[in-house]
């Protein structure tokens, strides 16, 4: 092989164009009802966490699980779950504020 010849070299696959790896939005994700008791008794949640968002946090435990806890996996769980704690800590603020305002701003501490 002569020096001035190319060698070709063959690309590695990113993973935008991989055809399983599509990127999926928030709106993506279909909303689940809330989990019941005994849902959140066989997933072992604490009780702490036992709250609206639960339906997220079980499927997002069992993919760590099985996955041996890799950052890079169940991404998509945890951007859910954690946009749903989101939500509800705004939720809680607004409430907060409406009640702050109905007292005339005085504050409970």
């Amino acid at each position: 092989m002569a020096h001035d010849e190319a060698i070709e070299v063959p690309r590695r696959k990113t993973l935008s164009s991989h055809p399983s790896l599509t990127q999926r939005t928030c709106t993506d994700v279909q909303p689940r009802p809330e989990a019941t008791r005994e849902e959140m008794r066989d997933a072992k949640l604490p009780l702490a966490y036992r709250d609206s968002c639960a339906n997220l946090l079980i499927p997002l435990n069992r993919c760590r699980f099985e996955t041996y806890y890799l950052p890079w996996k169940c991404e998509q769980e945890r951007h859910s779950y954690e946009k749903c704690q989101y939500v509800e800590f705004k939720k809680r603020v607004a409430k907060m504020d409406e009640l702050r305002a109905a007292k005339g701003g005085a504050r409970s501490n």
